[in-house]
């Protein structure tokens, strides 16, 4: 039996619905290399779609610029809508006060994860969107159902659902890698929060690697690396 091929080039793309014919989703989105992949599914499904950029969880703040600007980059070329909602930097480290060396994927990034559903819910409560998602959920360094539990959890409140499309079936990742290279994103190399930079940086020195040096690393120049390595 022949493998089917997802990729970017060969993949005909389904014609998504939202659960109950939605017709007005707001998308929180965490970066464009996870945001991508998605924003191009739902453009190709004519889902009428706006971007919520809300991460303060994202540090320092030019790493937060940096990425932000790169998805508001990806969103003004599909002319897709993006919402650049306030920081709240104050309010994320109280939140987490207590949790800093919670390990990833434990007790912080489910209060991280409530704590932006909830302000994308509330928004979209309070402008007429009629669901809500997400683009955490298609990194493999996630816990999906630790993501979808928070956006249901955090999304009733307001009276708006949540959408809990599994983004990774079909070949979702492995497309949102594709489109990291052809479209040259930067490729950050750790979570986003100054606990996650840490705990990254120590694992590296560890094992004998350099600490993560921000801002310099895109997709293209590691794909340029590896083909002078064949």
């Amino acid at each position: 039996m022949s493998q089917i091929d997802y990729s970017l080039e060969s993949y005909n793309r389904p014609k998504l619905e939202t659960p109950n014919g939605e017709k007005k989703l707001l998308m929180h989105s965490c970066c464009a290399p996870c945001a991508g992949e998605i924003m191009e599914a739902l453009a190709a499904s004519e889902i009428e779609t706006t971007i919520f950029f809300y991460n303060p969880n994202i540090h320092p703040f030019d790493e937060y610029e940096l990425r932000k600007e790169e998805n508001i980059r990806f969103a003004e070329k599909l002319g897709m809508p993006i919402i650049d909602a306030d920081y709240d930097r104050d309010e994320w480290f109280a939140r987490t006060k207590g949790q800093e060396n919670e390990p990833e994927r434990g007790k912080r990034c489910t209060t991280c994860f409530d704590m932006r559903f909830q302000k994308t819910a509330k928004y979209a409560s309070e402008n007429n969107f009629d669901i809500i998602s997400s683009t955490l959920g298609i990194s493999r360094w996630k816990d999906m159902k630790q993501i979808n539990d928070s956006g249901a959890r955090s999304s009733q409140p307001h009276n708006v659902p949540y959408w809990d499309f599994n983004w990774r079936k079909q070949g979702g990742s492995s497309r949102m890698l594709e489109l990291s290279k052809k479209e040259n994103f930067y490729q950050q190399e750790y979570c986003g929060c100054v606990y996650s930079l840490r705990d990254t940086n120590n694992w590296r020195v560890s094992k004998g690697r350099d600490k993560i040096e921000r801002g310099v690393k895109f997709y293209q120049e590691a794909k340029l690396k590896l083909s002078q390595l064949d």
